[in-house]
C-alpha cells in the first residue's frame, strides 16, 4: 500500500516543517535587528510570515525621507503583494527590529497551497481582513485623534494589549523618532507625552518601555 500522507496542518506549514508539495518553496530566515526581510524596489516574488521577533514596514520617498508604516509581530504575514495577479516591485521595505525568525514562502508555493488547502486559505484571508480593518482604524486614528491618543494606541498595540498573557508588557526597543513617524508628529512631542505617561504611572521607561493597562485611560478619555 502506498504511504498515506499526513493531513495538512497550517501551523506545521508555517513553522517551515511538513510537506508543501512539489518544489517545497519555503525557507526559514534568521535575522538580526535592522536586517531587511525585503527591500523597496525588489521584485515581489515571495511572501513572508513572522514566526518570532518584531519587524517594521517602512517606505522611502524620492527625496530620501523614510517613514514607518506599521510594525510587524509574530503571526503577521508581510509582502502579500506577491500574490497579486501581476506582481510588480516592492513598494516598501520590511526589516527586523529585534532578532527574528521569518518564513519565506515563494509565490508559486503560496499560490499552490492556497488553492489546495482551504483551511490555510481561510487563515490567510482572515489575516488580510484583520489587516484591512487595522488599516482603516489607523486612518480614523490619524484623522480624528490627537497625537497623544495616537501614541497611546501605538504603545498598547505594541504591547499586544488585549491578547492572552501578562496585563503589563515590555515592548520591543523602538526609538522616539520611529514613534513620531508613525503618529505624524515631532520627536519632541513624543518625548513630552512619554514623560507625561510615565509621571501618571501609565508606563515605565528605563531603556525599555513597559506598558500598563491603565494607559487605556488616555485612549478612552474624550
Amino acid at each position: 500500500m502506498p504511504e498515506r500522507k499526513p493531513p495538512f496542518d497550517p501551523e506545521v506549514f508555517l513553522a517551515g516543517n511538513g510537506p508543501a508539495g512539489n518544489g517545497e518553496g519555503r525557507s526559514v530566515l534568521k535575522l538580526r535587528p535592522k536586517q531587511p526581510i525585503f527591500s523597496q524596489g525588489e521584485p515581489s516574488d515571495a511572501i513572508f510570515y513572522i514566526q518570532s521577533g518584531r519587524g517594521k514596514l517602512t517606505v522611502l520617498s524620492p527625496t530620501g525621507k523614510e517613514a514607518t508604516i506599521t510594525l510587524l509581530a509574530p503571526g503577521d504575514f508581510v509582502g502579500e503583494d506577491a500574490i497579486a495577479a501581476v506582481p510588480g516591485l516592492r513598494l516598501a521595505t520590511a526589516s527586523a527590529v529585534t532578532v527574528s525568525s521569518v518564513l519565506r514562502i515563494e509565490r508559486d508555493s503560496m499560490m499552490r497551497v492556497m488553492a489546495e488547502q482551504p483551511k490555510f486559505s481561510g487563515l490567510f484571508m482572515a489575516f488580510l481582513l484583520q489587516r484591512s480593518m487595522r488599516t482603516q482604524s489607523d486612518l480614523v486614528d490619524q484623522l480624528f485623534n490627537n497625537s497623544e491618543k495616537r501614541l497611546a494606541r501605538i504603545l498598547l498595540l505594541m504591547a499586544e494589549f488585549g491578547k492572552p498573557g501578562e496585563p503589563e508588557s515590555l515592548i520591543p526597543e523602538i526609538t522616539q523618532d520611529t514613534l513620531a513617524e508613525m503618529i505624524g508628529t515631532t520627536r519632541s512631542r513624543v518625548n513630552f507625552f512619554m514623560n507625561r505617561f510615565r509621571k501618571m504611572g501609565f508606563i515605565e521607561y528605563n531603556g525599555r518601555i513597559k506598558v500598563h493597562k491603565s494607559l487605556l485611560n488616555v485612549v478612552l478619555h474624550d
